[in-house]
């Protein structure tokens, strides 16, 4: 079920792993149960490219990958012109047929309906294209076929992965150095659950 999410005007939005790969299973779950069989699979670089990941693993259709930028001034939260790559990248030959277009979110609409423009007309072979994202901001000219939740007051989006664009190599080294990642200690504490010297779980 989509939900309606209304954070304080002016405020940000934070999102953890947990609960941005629970909206990345609600989105599959989403186009699942209303029944629409797709042909191909384009996810929107960067911001769709795990979204677009988990949804050709789980829906077993090769993932094409479409790289667009459009948020390039101070420090990535201003929007510029938007560039879209010339070509896709798949191993699945051309688009075709029924098509998910997927996305991270929707904010003024300009990036999905500039790519799916594009995209009819580059490959004559597509005969429908559907969009999914996970977040849709009120403010959007375009309405996303699918989506997990809606935004009023159009707040800023601050998604888990973000934390990279703040950090660069020496300050990971330090930070590995001093205390170790998140993920390694996951999966230190998973180690520890599931093996025993007898391959018994704990």
């Amino acid at each position: 079920m989509n939900q309606d999410v209304n954070p304080v005007a002016g405020a940000s939005l934070h999102v953890d792993w947990p609960e941005y790969h629970r909206l990345i299973e609600r989105l599959a779950v989403l186009v699942h149960e209303s029944g629409y069989e797709f042909d191909s699979l384009v996810c929107l670089a960067r911001g769709g490219l795990r979204i677009g990941d988990v949804l050709s693993r789980v829906f077993q259709v090769p993932l094409a990958i479409l790289a667009t930028s459009s948020y390039r001034q101070a420090g990535g939260t201003i929007a510029g012109e938007l560039d879209i790559a010339q070509f896709i990248t798949t191993t699945a030959g051309d688009p075709a047929g029924r098509l998910l277009l997927v996305d991270d979110l929707v904010d003024s609409g300009n990036t999905l309906q500039r790519v799916r423009v594009h995209l009819e007309q580059r490959y004559l072979g597509i005969r429908e294209i559907r969009t999914a994202v996970l977040w849709y901001k009120d403010a959007s000219a375009l309405a996303p076929d699918y989506f997990v939740e809606k935004l009023a007051n159009n707040p800023w989006i601050h998604q888990p992965f973000e934390r990279y664009d703040r950090v660069r190599p020496g300050e990971l080294a330090q930070q590995l150095r001093n205390h170790g990642s998140p993920a390694q200690a996951d999966g230190a504490q998973e180690r520890t659950r599931t093996s025993t010297p007898f391959g018994t779980r704990t």
